[in-house]
């Protein structure tokens, strides 16, 4: 386990996109903590109401980014329409988004990531105690 963590955090702009609309921008800050060396966050910027942000997986963004990736809540795959874009869909309980964002901005804040933690060498930067004390209850018998 490392112990020098890092956060990156990097600021765009997708299109919330829906039928018969026109596309709305929206804020999005991705980040990506060492800590958690698996996982990007992607925080929407919501109005007044501050930030919903979505979890998912570090892979599914490099996979999207070359082809239809995901088959949970979050799907990422690049526009047939847009070459430079990729569509990022979300699914939940309370609804469905689908955004466009620039494919070479993802590309660029990905490579960051890289230069931070190369891919296959996430396990160096977990503390599997540390992760099994939170999971285990602290007062067994």
């Amino acid at each position: 386990m490392r112990n020098d963590h890092v956060t990156l955090r990097s600021t765009a702009v997708f299109d919330l996109l829906a039928p018969r609309t026109p596309a709305v921008p929206v804020k999005v800050e991705l980040r990506y903590d060492t800590r958690d060396p698996y996982a990007v966050v992607a925080a929407f910027r919501t109005g007044r109401a501050g930030w919903v942000e979505w979890v998912y997986a570090r892979d599914l963004l490099a996979d999207g980014l070359l082809a239809d990736a995901g088959d949970g809540d979050v799907r990422i795959r690049p526009s047939v329409e847009e070459p430079e874009s990729v569509l990022i869909e979300l699914n939940s309980p309370s609804g469905h988004a689908m955004f466009e964002a620039s494919a070479q901005e993802l590309a660029d804040f990905l490579d960051r990531t890289y230069d931070v933690v190369l891919p296959g060498n996430e396990h160096l930067w977990v503390d599997v105690d540390d992760a099994l004390t939170h999971l285990i209850p602290n007062d067994l018998a």
